[in-house]
């Protein structure tokens, strides 16, 4: 390990290709970036249910409201 830090720029053979090629790889490295794709879909997908939730909440608090209505309209008239 310690030879692997004591190197000098001059003994790599082109030390800016071998910079340049290492950049190079490590920018069209795609290993992880399918993970980060579905993490991506994954929350738009939470974000899009919870605001569709949010917006069915208040037809499906008026559909209750009124089949109540209709039920206690129904009991009342079945008991007089």
């Amino acid at each position: 390990m310690n030879q692997m830090l004591n190197w000098n720029m001059n003994q790599v053979p082109n030390w800016k290709l071998v910079i340049k090629n290492n950049l190079v790889s490590l920018v069209n490295d795609e290993q992880g970036q399918d993970l980060i794709e579905y993490t991506l879909l994954l929350a738009f997908v939470a974000l899009a249910s919870a605001a569709l939730f949010i917006s069915a909440g208040g037809s499906v608090n008026t559909i209750w409201s009124v089949a109540n209505n209709q039920l206690s309209v129904a009991a009342a008239s079945a008991t007089s």
